[in-house]
């Protein structure tokens, strides 16, 4: 075991019993993350829904599997990447995360994204987007560009679930992950199978 798997266990770990925001008192567990801790992808939802609460893994739903469909049309899979959340807690009536829910819960996730260390961020829909990116992101207009920040490339997606929702935006999200995937192939060593 080397020694960032086991600082990232004893992350995970220490994440399982957080308690520092009124979410912890109604989740059913802690929604840590999933997928290659050496990955070069990190994927960011907003928070874990009723299904992801249940289970314990982020975007496993229905929403979760549009995502798998997302990730394989540009030769992903989850195993492939990493997927977290701006909280790791779900929120009552899988409403937004509230402000200082996201701040009590962000430093887990910079932690992750320390010992992760990708070289690409995909935001997933507006929350993500303006909690990572920044806080005017407008993620209609903007969704798909890159900028670079902190060493990291980011980009937005519309969200899977807002995709299931008004199917209109798939066209356009198609033609982002296209842009994802060359900017993979741009910046990434393995994580793109050939």
């Amino acid at each position: 075991m080397t020694e960032t798997h086991e600082r990232f266990e004893a992350l995970k770990s220490a994440c399982l019993s957080c308690d520092r925001c009124v979410l912890a008192a109604t989740r059913t567990q802690v929604v840590f993350g999933v997928g290659d801790p050496k990955s070069e992808a990190l994927f960011i939802g907003e928070g874990p829904g009723q299904e992801e609460d249940l289970k314990g893994e982020p975007f496993v739903g229905r929403a979760g599997r549009l995502l798998d469909v997302m990730l394989a049309s540009i030769g992903l899979k989850r195993e492939n990447i990493y997927i977290a959340n701006i909280v790791k807690c779900r929120p009552p009536g899988n409403r937004d995360p509230l402000n200082l829910e996201q701040d009590a819960c962000i430093p887990w996730l910079r932690e992750q994204t320390k010992l992760i260390k990708p070289k690409i961020i995909v935001c997933l829909g507006r929350v993500a987007a303006m909690k990572i990116i920044r806080p005017d992101y407008k993620i209609t207009s903007e969704h798909g560009q890159w900028t670079e920040k902190g060493g990291y490339w980011m980009t937005a997606l519309f969200h899977p679930a807002f995709l299931l929702r008004d199917p209109r935006h798939k066209p356009e999200t198609f033609d982002d992950l296209k842009r994802l995937e060359a900017k993979m192939r741009e910046v990434c060593e393995y994580t793109l199978p050939d």
